[in-house]
């Protein structure tokens, strides 16, 4: 288990402080954080265009593993992703309201975020991802995860919800309806998660805020 701290702070991220405040309570006494149309709108909006606008042939499909230990498993998860890189507008205009928010989260909760990494993902109707957690086996370096969906008139009968198992022993499962805006945030070591098949195109963007964990053998994360 992460152990988390918190400090005071006075200062914060102007328009996002209410919300970056939630956030880190919220990861503080449950370890998750879940905020319907929270999303700042014109962020929102932004990305949305710019997904909509993006060729297929930007997307591939998604896998299991890093580096040499990736490898495709249509048994495991099946969607299509594209890793955002802030060469567009819209990219760029993410990466710095994430970057806003693990400056924040730094500062109130000590967590030692060192880097961040996200990605587009579309499912395809039917597609999913199947129970999984988001550190890799025997790694600590992705601390907390985040999703944010982009999916404007999503009813909840279209299915695609994220399901996050947040009680130890007996069952708990969160399902969250990935409507437009909505922001989650939990600690990538701590909750097992999947994605439901859905009836519709869904879309969302997953991210990973992860620490330092560089040794002489390797750098990690890579610069």
């Amino acid at each position: 288990m992460v152990a988390l701290k918190i400090v005071d702070s006075h200062s914060g991220e102007g328009e996002n402080t209410h919300l970056f405040e939630t956030v880190a309570m919220n990861l503080l006494t449950k370890g998750y954080s879940i905020n319907p149309n929270a999303l700042p709108q014109e962020l929102s909006e932004s990305l949305w265009v710019h997904l909509q606008n993006m060729p297929n042939a930007n997307f591939d499909k998604a896998g299991v593993g890093r580096n040499k230990d990736f490898r495709l498993n249509n048994f495991v998860r099946n969607e299509e992703i594209c890793w955002i890189n802030g060469e567009s507008d819209a990219g760029a205009a993410w990466l710095r309201w994430t970057s806003d928010l693990q400056t924040y989260l730094n500062r109130r909760l000590f967590l030692g975020l060192f880097s961040f990494e996200s990605h587009f993902a579309h499912y395809a109707p039917g597609d999913f991802y199947k129970k999984h957690l988001d550190a890799f086996q025997g790694k600590s370096n992705r601390v907390l995860s985040l999703v944010v969906y982009l999916n404007p008139g999503w009813q909840p009968d279209d299915g695609g919800e994220l399901a996050i198992d947040v009680k130890e022993g007996d069952d708990c499962t969160i399902k969250i309806t990935p409507s437009f805006g909505t922001l989650v945030t939990f600690l990538s070591q701590e909750f097992p998660h999947e994605v439901l098949p859905a009836q519709r195109d869904r879309f969302s963007i997953a991210g990973w805020f992860r620490v330092n964990s560089s040794s002489e053998e390797k750098v990690d994360p890579p610069l």
